[in-house]
């Protein structure tokens, strides 16, 4: 008998904000589940608060069925100083506001979605003990490694304060899910193992979408005119941009080659004056385009291009792209460690070779180049197989419903 869920998701992040919490938010409540989420104003990722949003006062409104209540919190901005500030924030406004917004109301599950950071989890802690209800935590990024390998924090101290805090954090929640299996040994060192849960990302599948506005037919002439593997995403520091700069200019001398970048971060400037410096042709910059734009241009991409950092933090994630190029059923070349590249190689959606090797990188986009189309097509199709059992959004949202009610049932018992 079907029983419908009454959530309350904590969210740093949310719509009109791009992230998967929004998808996900809006197929529980296609399923007949009640969704109230509370969250800020939205800033991410210029830093500045969108501008039909107001920095103060409480907001309510209303996505896709889905009650949305925002309460102020500083904006990012630039620098060390004001993330650390929008991170405080966030914190002080949800101990301080969300109690009061959600008092005389009931739910069976408070669910928090926890990128960075993991100190987002802090206020929902409070209304854990003041509703006396089951929380969730869907860990998104480990704390601290993550802040010691991206150089936010390098004083071995404050790493060490910052690891009882997470342990704190992790003790005071329920149940704790893990976007990649290889979180969970990381994980059993600050929490009890039988709290962790594997939960992939999901995504709402590509091809049963509508596609978006016509591309721009510069663009289009460029993905239809050439051999171009498209990289989309935030093009950031985490992502090795330069491996991808350094292959374009090996690659150079085939003139039918072109990667095409297609989102913005901030690698972006470095990348085109780099590209710029090098007087490389076959590199393109594309801009950013809306998600329901990405269809279009994954299509008509040859293969799709996702490359990490070599850094042992970056070999536990799974960077989302992967299970949206699965999706969209384009063969994949990577250059990643770990379980990223470990599910690519399982599902056999595509090329792999180590973070940061170039020559590997070249060598896979050669071979790729060499095959039939239908040695590239089996690529797509196995890729496409592999997201349909393990990731797509409508499935993975019933399953967890059901990691709740079980959940729910073992508090229950206790």
């Amino acid at each position: 008998m079907f029983v419908s869920v009454k959530i309350l998701l904590v969210s740093q992040y949310f719509w009109p904000e791009s992230f998967i919490i929004n998808q996900l938010s809006k197929q529980l409540v296609i399923q007949g589940h009640h969704v109230v989420v509370l969250t800020g104003k939205p800033n991410y990722p210029d830093g500045i608060i969108y501008p039909e949003y107001q920095q103060q006062g409480i907001q309510n409104q209303y996505f896709d069925g889905v009650e949305v209540i925002r309460v102020p919190l500083r904006p990012r901005k630039s620098g060390a100083k004001n993330l650390f500030l929008n991170y405080l924030s966030f914190i002080t406004s949800g101990l301080l506001r969300f109690p009061p917004l959600v008092k005389g109301r009931d739910f069976d599950m408070i669910f928090v979605f926890a990128p960075s950071p993991i100190t987002s989890v802090i206020p929902a802690i409070l209304l854990k003990y003041i509703k006396k209800t089951h929380l969730t935590v869907w860990v998104q990024d480990l704390w601290p490694e993550s802040l010691s390998a991206t150089g936010f924090i390098t004083n071995k101290i404050a790493l060490k304060m910052i690891r009882y805090l997470v342990k704190g954090i992790y003790a005071c929640s329920d149940t704790l899910l893990v976007q990649s299996q290889a979180f969970i040994r990381p994980l059993s060192d600050l929490a009890r193992q039988d709290k962790i849960k594997y939960f992939p990302n999901a995504i709402d599948d590509m091809q049963s979408t509508e596609l978006g506005d016509v591309l721009p037919e510069t663009l289009k002439t460029i993905l239809e005119s050439n051999f171009c593997l498209v990289f989309a995403g935030n093009i950031g520091k985490a992502q090795s941009i330069e491996t991808l700069i350094s292959a374009a200019a090996n690659l150079k001398n085939n003139p039918e080659i072109k990667i095409v970048f297609v989102g913005k971060g901030s690698m972006l400037d470095w990348a085109q004056q780099e590209v710029a410096d090098l007087q490389l042709e076959n590199v393109v910059f594309a801009g950013a385009f809306p998600m329901d734009m990405m269809p279009s241009i994954f299509s008509r991409a040859k293969a799709l291009l996702v490359s990490l950092n070599a850094d042992d933090i970056f070999s536990y994630t799974i960077p989302s792209k992967v299970q949206a190029y699965m999706s969209a059923g384009r063969p994949i070349i990577a250059s990643i460690d770990g379980e990223a590249a470990r599910i690519i190689n399982e599902a056999g959606a595509g090329l792999t070779c180590s973070a940061e090797d170039v020559s590997g990188l070249v060598a896979c986009i050669e071979e790729f180049i060499t095959m039939t189309k239908d040695e590239q097509d089996n690529f797509a199709q196995a890729g496409r197989k592999y997201f349909l059992d393990n990731f797509e959004m409508k499935s993975q949202c019933e399953r967890l419903v059901e990691i709740f009610e079980k959940r729910i049932s073992k508090d229950k018992v206790v």
